[in-house]
């Protein structure tokens, strides 16, 4: 579903900008406006992170920051509610708000309408949709939004708002957005499950972020022949993630932790997150804290050096205890980029990328035993990691371009078609498709 409004500005409503952690939607936005849309980033927090991606210098679209907190500016509140109170649409909008207090009451439903208020207040005559990034909170700014002013608006769907937010809340959301795009087949099912019957088909859209692979050159070289037996050249581990309970670090670690003496390795740990401290305390009690070294979040130039001197990349995702769990994370499609065989979990859609034995190593979700005897076979086999690095490479490049689904992502947007899709050599029958072994639950999907 599309509307010629569409072909006007659009106000992408993002919960922070810049973030080092969503250079999915920073390649997005860029993409998108390489493409010929005219963007407005609104953010509702400020940045945190002290370093930028070079995407964001690419950017053009100005930014709106919204007030983070509404005590802190509440003259640009009272202003807003000012102007916004004589709108036709603002009866419909605070009652539609007092129902979800009704059910959500929390400050943070509270400061979402008042964030709403300021945003339609500030948005002027030019931009004609709304599309907000994530199910919870941006999409509820929009929704608010789209209230007050009358003005259609759209959505993309990623992970943890997926699975946090209620379903009652998912439900009349799907019911009033023109169209919503999410990134993985597990994550399409789930909503359009959700959506109303009459247009559930129409509603939801599956859009893989894919990779751009300009940004991400092949290695010149193949892996490194080392086999972990060699204590001053040991096997290079990585992993690029947010320490947060649903990227599983505690089971990695705990892993890592059982591996033989005799099979030298170290990791590279890189990603913000409010973990790191409790982690790096029980990599220490476990005696391999010599052996990890904690980076940080870091920007995208500094990530791809990581990956070229790895010679394995692993990430232990699994369902964290309030529902939240990852969509398809975009550094497994990076690493594989690189050539690097990934060690992942049979977690939500990783199955859609990863193929167990051809194109990566799949392992159950806290299985640490099964985690552990997959990193020491492939830290003891240089030929198989080769094997199963070049075969990762291949299916990135051949289902997940990151062209293709812009493009899919382009036509959601009304904006012209740049070339017929049969005619793209990214896209290709079934490239979506997740590539499992007959019988198990990625090959029937």
């Amino acid at each position: 579903m599309t509307s010629e409004n569409t072909l006007k500005p659009v106000a992408f409503i993002l919960k922070g900008y810049p973030r080092l952690s969503e250079t999915f939607i920073a390649q997005e936005i860029e993409a998108l406006e390489r493409r010929g849309l005219d963007i407005r980033i609104v953010s509702l927090r400020h940045p945190t992170d002290r370093a930028r991606h070079p995407v964001h210098g690419r950017i053009k679209a100005a930014v709106n920051y919204l007030p983070e907190y509404l005590y802190r500016e509440p003259g640009r509140v009272w202003r807003a509610w000012r102007l916004v109170r004589r709108w036709p649409g603002y009866r419909d909008a605070r009652r539609l708000w007092l129902a979800d207090l009704w059910r959500d009451r929390s400050p943070n439903r509270i400061r979402r309408f008042g964030q709403a208020l300021v945003l339609a207040a500030e948005l002027g005559n030019e931009v004609k949709h709304l599309h907000a990034h994530f199910l919870h909170t941006p999409a509820s700014v929009a929704r608010y939004t789209a209230h007050l002013s009358g003005l259609p608006w759209s959505c993309s769907a990623h992970a943890k708002d997926i699975w946090t937010t209620p379903g009652w809340e998912k439900r009349e959301k799907l019911a009033e957005v023109a169209w919503l795009s999410t990134c993985s087949q597990a994550a399409h099912d789930h909503l359009a499950n959700l959506a109303p019957l009459e247009n559930a088909k129409d509603t939801v859209a599956l859009v893989y972020h894919g990779i751009d692979l300009g940004y991400f050159p092949p290695p010149a070289e193949p892996g490194s022949r080392r086999d972990g037996r060699d204590r001053g050249d040991p096997v290079r581990i990585i992993s690029v993630g947010r320490a947060v309970a649903k990227k599983g670090y505690d089971d990695l670690l705990a892993a890592l932790a059982q591996l033989p003496p005799t099979l030298h390795w170290r990791l590279d740990h890189i990603g913000g997150g409010n973990l790191a401290r409790a982690l790096e305390r029980q990599a220490r009690q476990a005696g391999i804290d010599g052996r990890i070294t904690w980076h940080g979040a870091q920007p995208q130039e500094a990530v791809l050096a990581a990956y070229g001197a790895a010679d394995i990349f692993v990430l232990a995702s699994r369902v964290a205890k309030d529902g939240d769990r990852d969509g398809l994370p975009n550094v497994l499609m990076e690493a594989q980029s690189q050539a690097l065989p990934c060690i992942a979990t049979r977690v939500s859609a990783i199955p859609e990328l990863i193929s167990h034995g051809d194109t990566g190593i799949l392992v159950e979700a806290r299985d640490r035993a099964a985690l552990r005897d997959a990193l020491a076979e492939l830290i003891a086999d240089p030929d198989r990691r080769q094997v199963l690095g070049r075969a990762g490479q291949a299916r990135v490049g051949a289902a997940f371009s990151h062209e293709f689904w812009i493009e899919r992502l382009a036509r959601k947007f009304a904006l012209p078609a740049r070339r017929h899709e049969a005619g793209d050599t990214a896209a290709r029958p079934g490239a979506a498709r997740p590539m499992g072994p007959p019988g198990t639950a990625a090959g029937k999907a």
